[in-house]
């Protein structure tokens, strides 16, 4: 099983990026979709959490409203589309998969499985 995050990069605040996650090994479309960071010296924090039971999406507070986490099953990937990107927002980005979960209001990254292995996103000006 390996899961692949890419699409992260340097972008000036207000920017947008769109962060992939390609999974082999496993269908998506079973696994709820955790995207996490973590910023230089701090720890891992939940960014988002996409339910595979229903259709429930969860946003941590400081990007709700401007990111959005999506899958396409067809392709067995994932994605974190970010808008108006902050310097806070800076951090490795982490996607990661859980069989059958559906999210709630906190998603621990004990809840899952795989991980992949990070992409970088700076925002700075």
């Amino acid at each position: 099983v390996q899961l692949q995050a890419s699409g992260g990069g340097l972008v000036h605040p207000g920017g947008s990026l769109r962060l992939s996650c390609v999974a082999s090994g496993i269908s998506l479309n079973r696994y709820g979709i955790g995207w996490f960071r973590q910023a230089p010296g701090k720890g891992r924090e939940g960014v988002s959490c996409m339910s595979s039971t229903d259709d429930r999406t969860y946003y941590q507070g400081s990007v709700q409203g401007r990111f959005t986490s999506s899958r396409d099953n067809a392709k067995n990937m994932a994605y974190l589309q970010m808008n108006n990107l902050q310097p806070e927002d800076t951090a490795v980005y982490y996607c990661a998969a859980a069989f059958d979960l559906g999210c709630a209001g906190n998603w621990p990254y004990s809840y899952f499985n795989f991980w992949g292995q990070g992409t970088k996103v700076t925002v700075s000006s």
